[in-house]
């Protein structure tokens, strides 16, 4: 249910799983709302975008990686203060690099099976797309 008082910002959120079961997580970057908050990555569907078209853009910015494909895992909606946005969750298992952090942010990998990720603290909006993948995949 939309807010129709604040426009709605859409997202393209990426997350990567890799063959060992682990999914990754990028820290906010300095300089940025909620700096120092760990995400999934991704970020804004500009205008005329598709979501793979806005992730793979996004992904090669953040990451440095070419994704090769996506599949819809939910489509979320959060309020926060600075924005009330629309996350596109896409799962991406198949990419050409190494994930890096190109903007300077710290990256961590974590397991899927685990309760709750080993870095904190989580963007409120990253808890409900990591409960929808341990849902799917444990």
């Amino acid at each position: 249910m939309s807010n129709i008082n604040r426009p709605v910002t859409e997202v393209a959120a990426g997350i990567l799983l890799d063959s060992e079961g682990r999914y990754l997580l990028g820290q906010r970057p300095a300089g940025k709302p909620y700096a120092g908050y760990w995400e999934v990555p991704g970020g804004k569907i500009e205008s005329g975008e598709t979501v793979f078209q806005a992730l793979r853009r996004e992904l090669q910015e953040e990451l440095g990686i070419d994704i090769q494909s996506s599949e819809e895992l939910t489509v979320l909606e959060h309020d926060y203060p600075h924005a009330y946005v629309r996350l596109h969750v896409s799962l991406i298992r198949h990419w050409v690099g190494t994930p890096k952090g190109c903007e300077d942010q710290a990256l961590s990998w974590q397991l899927i099976a685990a309760e709750k990720p080993t870095v904190e603290p989580l963007l409120p909006a990253a808890w409900p797309m990591l409960e929808r993948l341990r849902t799917l995949l444990t």
